[in-house]
């Protein structure tokens, strides 16, 4: 694990790398706007996928980065993965661009200008919670690379079955919530949560070209 600081026009990120020892994709991975890259999921993708062939690059936001406790506009988060991309493609591997929550959203609305190879949106929050007519489905629908869309099963910011039909295809994640939790009552653990949601990209990433 190395870690490294990429200076971008929305401030410095940081990007701790999880390199494969035989690596045929980079998959970059960004927090969403209450949390870092130590949510459970990008814990796991990243422990979990380098025995895969996949390096995960771990993306800490310029704003977290400065400690700031709010994270900034869709713009400005845009701008930051914008300004760290060249150092995610550095290897000379096709980068799947990822995200959970804020940060799928990031990745949907870059992705073909940046011609990211795919895209991997943990907990898309289709809609505020509580607001289905405030839909950004259209983010997710106009990402325009091949997308797996991770969801727990009860996310108040949109459950799988809420979604539109699209190119995409959704994995659920039975019984979480936006972090992937599952209440202790569930009939699924939370260790067996997380490896759906592992499994489930190590057989996406192993089907892409």
């Amino acid at each position: 694990m190395t870690t490294e600081i990429i200076g971008t026009e929305a401030g410095d990120a940081r990007i701790t790398w999880h390199r494969a020892k035989k690596a045929r994709l980079v998959l970059a991975v960004s927090h969403g706007a209450g949390g870092g890259i130590e949510a459970r999921d990008l814990k796991a993708l990243a422990e979990v996928l380098p025995a895969h062939g996949v390096t995960v690059a771990r993306v800490e936001q310029p704003w977290r980065v400065a400690g700031k406790k709010v994270a900034p506009a869709p713009k400005t988060l845009d701008l930051g993965w914008r300004g760290l991309w060249p150092a995610l493609a550095a290897p000379g591997l096709p980068v799947i661009s990822g995200g959970r929550s804020a940060g799928a959203r990031v990745a949907c609305r870059t992705a073909v200008e940046l011609g990211a190879h795919a895209v991997l949106a943990l907990s898309f929050p289709l809609h505020p919670p509580g607001r289905p007519e405030k839909s950004r489905a259209g983010e997710l629908l106009g990402a325009g690379v091949p997308t797996l869309v991770v969801q727990g099963g009860n996310d108040p910011f949109g459950k799988p079955e809420e979604f539109p039909d699209g190119d995409h295809e959704i994995v659920e994640v039975p019984y979480g919530d936006h972090g992937f939790a599952v209440p202790r009552r569930a009939p699924l653990g939370q260790d067996e949560a997380v490896a759906v949601i592992t499994d489930a990209v190590v057989k996406w990433t192993g089907s892409l070209g």
